[in-house]
């Protein structure tokens, strides 16, 4: 079976003035579908840069980048919407949350985009919901919720439309460790039920959990296992 991700020769540079600054220096990377990485890399090791392109939310400068067989290279950004909206959920460490939305609301607003209608919208949004253990605070709004239960509506906005591929930056980050576990466990669920899991971390305890670990420093892949 193809891998769901393929990445060949990955570059990203930045000019300031007459430097050329790498952020990502021939990068190599595949990923099989089902499978649990982890990226771990110190502050500005290029993890997050990685990440950026891996969610198309960025484009590399040179080199090649192939998700769920398709060329992602060269889309323009409304094409490159569709594909974060129908293929990649997103879990961000610090929520992403609309205050003046309820939970629900929250974790329906990516499926509106995605023109679902709104009786399907409803029933996906409060099985995700639900399946968070958040069935009583769907009507909730972010202030009213603890950092757990706002990480929980986040992933329940990742999960809702059933993308195939979830990437997580730092999910972890801002949580206690039991709340950190929590989300750990429900991370694991959904790799155990065949989502493809990209998690960055800097916590090699968090990082240690997946199947699979890859570490990135100055822009390079250093070290796989």
């Amino acid at each position: 079976m193809a891998p769901i991700i393929k990445m060949e020769n990955i570059c990203k540079t930045y000019q300031y003035g007459e430097n050329t600054v790498y952020a990502l220096k021939g990068v190599n990377l595949s990923v099989g579908r089902g499978e649990f990485l982890a990226i771990t890399g110190s502050s500005g090791s290029g993890k997050s840069t990685l990440m950026n392109i891996l969610g198309c939310l960025d484009l590399p400068t040179s080199g090649s980048y192939e998700l769920d067989g398709a060329d992602v290279l060269g889309r323009d950004e409304q094409e490159l919407s569709r594909i974060r909206n129908r293929e990649i959920g997103f879990i961000f460490q610090g929520f992403h949350l609309i205050p003046t939305l309820t939970a629900l609301e929250n974790v329906e607003l990516p499926l509106i985009y995605r023109g679902i209608p709104r009786t399907e919208r409803r029933k996906l949004c409060t099985e995700a919901l639900i399946r968070m253990g958040l069935k009583s605070r769907m009507f909730h709004r972010p202030a009213q919720l603890s950092g757990g239960q706002q990480q929980r509506v986040a992933i329940a906005r990742a999960i809702a439309a059933r993308p195939p591929l979830i990437l997580a930056d730092e999910p972890t980050g801002n949580l206690d460790s039991a709340t950190g576990s929590e989300v750990m466990e429900t991370l694991l669920a959904l790799n155990r039920e065949g989502k493809t899991i990209i998690l960055i971390t800097h916590d090699s305890s968090v990082a240690a959990m997946a199947g699979r670990q890859i570490a990135i420093r100055d822009g390079q892949v250093i070290a796989a296992s």
